[in-house]
């Protein structure tokens, strides 16, 4: 049997493609930082990844890890392939890093309390990799920047608030300031130490500023964000403050307000505060921030801004917009922040003007062409890993990296990861898959899919119980890269969104409707069923599993549907429930004509973490089905496709002994997850097979709630 691989990819966001072939960045390599831990250290220790910075050759990366307390190094000599440097302790939480030849100076958070709060600057000689200098802050610091001149160190010392104290609301004191070291020689003049107080210039609480955010430009002219007071000051080259102004507020139209377990960009929200956190200089007169907010407000979008407080550009939606279209919405953020931009960097690459854009609740970078600031292009979007916290651009290697901070190898998900992309002639590789243009179609979590019997380039996907309050049938076009989703059919009942559905299986009913399939829980009394829904999406049908059967149950139910040639429904059962021999689950047939029910047991491999199937689908003379194991990145094993021959199905009627099938592996889907450079994903949930013997693979991407948000669509050849 031949394969070949035809992955979906994409030569531009179709909205923002130049006229012209630019290079375009794709992931080349991913580094987890647990693998910078020490042989015999406890591996299952959280650790995390936050802002980063390179060495000037660009051949080292540094990153800081606070669970640890150390800053992690990773060499980068080859980019595709980074090695382990190892930890360096820093005895206190790690807060930024910058480099000046073999110096890093690393802020350091030694607060004993946030009444109390303290921190030193230290230096680490990077051949030996020990700490030789430490300077006295006089308060907990946040971000450090070097001058491009290499003669001055800046650090917002933030002082930062308890939000457990009067719901977080300012002040609390003490105030918060800038710190400007100058370096000699190579060295930090700690007696040269100048504080810059920023007291009194903010409108709210302005006896406690709270600095987040410093960087220079190229004239030495320092630019501060102070988050939690929505306030922007620029401090000259002087060391004096030069300027200062409210971030001010964003109306906000064509947004999802409400965590309901539904995608609705129809609301609005007036006057929210932009409360910026990372910014960066773009040239000497003008800067951008990420609007993340953190107290009253978050504009989800970003802001470029004339030194003298005049606003050049504003997202407004424009960016959560384009998350949206490629399913990177975190619905359960809806609420608060939506994508929350927080990680932003500016860099010229072969002289085109780039700023990233990094959204650490939708766990994707923008990558917008900034030549003109009053109208950024975007042209890019890259996935980032998840809650991307810090951007380095090394423009003299074509390389930008993200540090992504949320570490859930408690929870047995995605560690904390480093990840490495490469500027070049080619294509985007992501997104996979995205919805036009021309309407705002929310998507994401695709669990099932099936074929277009009047058209094999047409799939239809469903969504599951992530939007448990909207169940969605999407029409998939596979004939453009990436492909399109081009309509969202909402499942109904009495005129209404379905309840209580756990969409994981779709089949194409030859009529123009659809047979779908929702797990059950138990523990929640949703019950295990089949659907009959017509083109609409209004159920016209529901069969409930027969009471015997469900009787023994588990949480892991259906997990596909498919219709074979004589008319009959196959589904799949994920795991094991409590009548099956260990290591076995049930393919269940469904006779729509007569009502009747029969199953075989299908042998699942051993592995650990458990192993169960993921989806079943229909083709020539076989049932194909996605088995695979629950472990994400290097712990995953198993995820294949495999087969059964339809004539050797002998399914026999339910609550007696079972028929136990053979199967053949036929795809390891291993190889093609890690195509996209990126960690395995462990939700490998959909499979439908066209009448030439394309097969088409879709991964779940969870509804991005502790997910990278990463959905992979690709084909191969059966």
């Amino acid at each position: 049997m031949s394969f070949r691989l035809t992955l979906c990819s994409i030569a531009a966001l179709s909205a923002a493609a130049p006229a012209f072939a630019e290079p375009v960045f794709n992931r080349i390599s991913s580094f987890a930082t647990a693998d910078n831990m020490a042989e015999g250290e406890d591996r299952a220790r959280a650790t995390s990844a936050e802002i980063m910075t390179a060495t000037a050759d660009g051949m080292e990366l540094i990153y800081s890890d606070s669970p640890l307390n150390a800053i992690g190094l990773i060499d980068i000599a080859d980019p595709k392939a980074p090695k382990p440097l190892g930890n360096i302790a820093m005895d206190g939480e790690p807060t930024t890093t910058v480099v000046l030849g073999e110096r890093a100076f690393v802020g350091v958070n030694t607060s004993e309390s946030f009444t109390q709060p303290s921190g030193v600057l230290r230096t680490v000689d990077l051949t030996s990799k020990q700490v030789v200098a430490n300077c006295d802050l006089g308060g907990q610091p946040d971000s450090v920047a070097l001058s491009p001149k290499g003669d001055m160190l800046a650090v917002a010392i933030e002082n930062e608030r308890d939000e457990d104290v009067n719901d977080g609301a300012l002040p609390q004191m003490p105030a918060g300031f800038v710190v400007r070291l100058p370096i000699k020689a190579g060295e930090v003049d700690c007696a040269g130490k100048q504080v810059v107080d920023l007291t009194g210039l903010a409108a709210i609480a302005p006896e406690d500023p709270e600095p987040e955010y410093v960087d220079f430009n190229a004239n030495g002219d320092l630019v501060v964000t102070l988050q939690e007071n929505n306030y922007l000051v620029v401090i000259g080259a002087d060391g004096k403050v030069a300027s200062h102004f409210s971030a001010g507020t964003v109306d906000l139209d064509g947004i999802d307000t409400e965590k309901d377990g539904r995608l609705d960009f129809t609301g609005s929200l007036k006057a929210v505060p932009r409360e910026p956190d990372t910014l960066a200089w773009l040239d000497n007169d003008h800067f951008a921030t990420a609007n993340e907010g953190d107290w009253k407000g978050g504009s989800r979008g970003f802001t470029i801004w004339n030194r003298d407080g005049s606003v050049v550009y504003d997202a407004g939606n424009s960016f959560e917009h384009a998350l949206i279209r490629i399913g990177h919405y975190p619905d359960k953020r809806s609420d608060k922040k939506g994508v929350e931009p927080e990680a932003l960097k500016y860099a010229e690459f072969d002289g085109r003007k780039l700023l990233f854009v990094g959204s650490e609740r939708g766990s994707a970078i923008g990558v917008y062409d900034v030549a003109n600031p009053a109208q950024p292009v975007l042209t890019q979007i890259l996935p980032s890993g998840i809650g991307p916290e810090g951007l380095v651009t090394i423009p003299q290697r074509n390389l930008f990296a993200s540090a992504n901070e949320t570490d859930l190898g408690e929870d047995g998900a995605a560690r904390a990861h480093v990840m490495i992309f490469e500027r070049a002639e080619g294509e985007p590789a992501y997104p996979t898959i995205a919805s036009t243009e021309d309407d705002l179609i929310g998507w994401g979590a695709l669990s099932g899919l099936t074929v277009d019997p009047t058209d094999p380039s047409v799939l239809y996907a469903i969504s599951d119980s992530a939007y448990a309050n909207q169940p969605s049938i999407y029409r998939v076009e596979t004939g453009a890269k990436p492909a399109r989703i081009t309509a969202r059919i909402v499942v109904s009942k009495d005129g209404k969104p379905a309840e209580k559905l756990d969409l994981e299986g779709i089949s194409a009913d030859g009529n123009g409707g659809f047979w779908l399939a929702s797990e059950g829980n138990p523990e929640k009394e949703i019950p295990h069923q089949i659907l009959h829904v017509g083109a609409d999406g209004a159920i016209a049908q529901q069969v409930e599993l027969p009471a015997d059967l469900t009787a023994g149950s588990t949480r892991f139910g259906l997990e596909g549907i498919a219709l074979a040639p004589d008319g009959k429904l196959w589904m799949a059962v994920q795991r094991e429930w409590k009548d099956d021999p260990k290591g076995q689950t049930k393919l269940l047939q469904f006779d729509p004509a007569s009502g009747d029910w029969a199953g075989v047991r299908y042998p699942l491999e051993s592995g650990e973490g458990w192993v169960g199937l993921s989806e079943i689908a229909v083709h020539g003379d076989n049932l194909y089905l996605i088995e695979r194991d629950n472990l994400i990145g290097q712990a995953a094993k198993l995820k294949q496709v495999t087969s059964v021959a339809l004539a050797d199905l002998k399914p026999a009627p339910l609550g007696g002994d079972l028929p136990v099938v053979s199967k053949q592996v036929v795809r390891d889907l291993l190889p093609d997850l890690k195509q996209w450079n990126g960690y395995v994903q462990d939700k490998v949930e959909s499979l439908a097979i066209t009448p030439d013997g394309t097969a088409w693979v879709a991964t779940d991407n969870d509804g991005v709630d502790d997910s990278s948000g990463e959905t992979f669509l690709w084909s191969f050849r059966m």
